[in-house]
């Protein structure tokens, strides 16, 4: 099941790498300690902790092991390895000189990838939405647009952190990843049509998540005991190969294990261990071992419509950078340049092939409409999109859905369905925030606009690309709540499954069973800030230093 994984003694310190999993990895200790076993590891002469799994021994025992090399399993199992060793197992391969990762132009290209040992593995919602999850080290931070921004003050109180040592968790991240991103001339015009029509105040460069208009950071530099109920002891992984290997915790009584796998993967993991709904379960015969009718639950993914504004002039390649946080609670934000156009119309038809041939279902989009929307797209594409998108992203949301198993092979995507804009606060936000995109018509952003072409003619234009497989409507291009609901894409914020509070209690420990947390962006109710991955990169970093403390200071915490 896991391709790699990575080993840690106590007190480490390394060089700075821009991979996520790696930069928190290598950023404090020694290499000679670290190992990471990947089923495809790209060239990385600098660090020799980066092998094959299938040279991983057959059983290990570890202090920690984390059980997800992502967005939070990363500065977790960093943090934690400065006083305890710790195991990291990764399903995905290494990222290291994989060009479709390390370069913010082929942003698009990792996301689109469909060969089978790629870094995105994509899936269809049964809402008939387009996704993907990350399989790699680094996991969704490298796939990610880059932005870099905090998680609201109310979000951190909600939460029950404790907001010093937030703050001490962001810094640190901040020291190992994020950057204030150069300011050209697509993201400025749009920051400066943002301010002009009364996205206020200006806020300039900042993490904070305030209301108004901001440019935000990018993580894209500028160039034996006894037990009265259960308890998790080990984990077992497969390589590359089919090799099982087998990784217990030692004897103490502090030793963990810690699931960081994803919105998607750890609820997955968590039943496949038998650890769910019973009924569900034991209709896929999996043994129940607490039954947990909340794990895949509150599955939520922040709805994101868009409109593609084609320019006269060419335009630089930027992803997120700038950002509109309006009181309504709709978040504007904007690309360009980005190389997707082209491969669109093909990844479009394998997509339509891929739903038809997974569910044995007819695709909500007729051949009639799909072959529209190829005609549509091979009038436009070139190499590169001269232009760019505007997006709008609804805060929260307040509509949620439920992640269940499709089978018991971990390698296979579950069922997921987010139930977008199922709630009516939701749809109202998007509405907003797709009139708020009139910036198009601001001053500011004149000189990239087409003068012959309307906001309608660009909504006309969304409503026939094949960006979702949700049927249209014949009022899709006229009204703006019939535009939200059938050309809702996913921004890729999907969280909930193993919600706090209801799966994992305050310390994040699974609720019936000893000795397993789950710490990662399934435990959120709602998407923090406007960009979650500097938030989920800060749970990682303080609940490692918590874990720590409470192992190094016996009854404190």
């Amino acid at each position: 099941m896991f391709r790699s994984f990575c080993h840690s003694e106590k007190g480490m310190k390394l060089s700075h790498f821009y991979c996520v999993l790696v930069q928190f990895l290598v950023s404090t200790w020694p290499s000679n300690h670290v190992k990471m076993y990947c089923d495809e590891c790209f060239a990385a002469p600098y660090y020799t902790f980066v092998h094959e799994a299938t040279s991983a021994p057959h059983v290990l025992y570890y202090d920690y092991i984390v059980i997800g090399g992502g967005t939070s399993g990363c500065p977790l199992a960093a943090t934690l390895s400065q006083g305890a060793s710790v195991l990291v197992l990764e399903r995905g391969g290494s990222p290291y000189g994989n060009p479709k990762i390390m370069n913010v132009a082929n942003f698009s290209d990792s996301l689109s990838d469909t060969s089978p040992n790629s870094a995105s593995q994509q899936f269809i919602s049964d809402d008939g939405v387009y996704n993907a999850r990350a399989r790699v080290l680094g996991g969704g931070s490298a796939l990610n647009a880059g932005f870099y921004t905090h998680a609201s003050v109310d979000f951190v109180r909600k939460a029950g952190w404790n907001p010093e040592f937030v703050d001490e968790s962001y810094a640190w991240v901040e020291n190992k990843v994020a950057f204030e991103p150069p300011m050209l001339q697509w993201q400025s015009a749009v920051r400066d049509g943002l301010i002009e029509v009364g996205v206020l105040p200006y806020n300039g460069f900042t993490y904070d998540h305030i209301h108004g208009t901001k440019v935000g950071g990018s993580i894209f530099d500028k160039y034996g005991i006894p037990w009265s109920r259960p308890r998790a002891y080990g984990v077992v992984f497969e390589d590359s190969s089919g090799l099982k290997h087998w990784a217990y915790l030692g004897r103490s009584s502090k030793n963990e294990i810690i699931i960081s796998a994803g919105a998607i993967g750890s609820p997955q993991l968590l039943m496949l261990s038998g650890i769910g709904p019973a009924n569900h379960l034991q209709a896929h015969g999996i043994s129940v071992v607490v039954d947990q009718p909340m794990v895949g639950q509150g599955m939520a993914d922040n709805p994101m419509n868009l409109l593609f504004i084609p320019s006269p002039l060419p335009v630089e390649v930027s992803l997120i950078q700038v950002v509109g946080i309006t009181k309504f609670d709709s978040f504007i934000e904007t690309a360009s340049g980005l190389s997707f156009a082209y491969s669109w119309v093909h990844q479009f038809i394998r997509k339509y092939e891929l739903h038809l041939n997974g569910t044995g279902q007819p695709s909500a989009m007729t051949a009639e409409a799909m072959y529209r929307a190829i005609e549509t797209l091979n009038s436009l594409v070139t190499e590169t999109l001269q232009g760019g998108v505007i997006l709008e992203k609804v805060i929260g949301p307040v509509s949620t859905g439920e992640l269940k198993l499709r089978t018991t092979n971990p390698h296979d995507n579950p069922s997921v369905k987010f139930n977008y804009f199922k709630e009516p606060e939701d749809l109202n936000r998007c509405v907003q925030g797709m009139r708020t995109i009139i910036v198009v018509n601001s001053r500011a952003f004149s000189e990239f606009r087409h003068k012959d072409m309307p906001v309608q003619a660009l909504i006309d234009l969304m409503v026939n690309l094949p960006v979702n497989l949700r049927p249209r409507h014949f009022s899709t291009a006229i009204s703006l709540e019939q535009f939200c609901t059938d050309t809702v894409m996913t921004i890729w914020h999907y969280h909930g499954g193993c919600q706090f509070r209801k799966v994992v209690d305050n310390d994040y420990k699974v609720l019936g069973v000893d000795k397993l947390r789950v710490i990662d962006g399934s435990t959120f109710i709602d998407s923090p800030g406007t960009n979650p991955q500097a938030t989920v990169m800060m749970l990682g970093r303080y609940m490692g230093r918590r874990i720590l403390y409470e192992r190094l200071v016996p009854g404190r915490k």
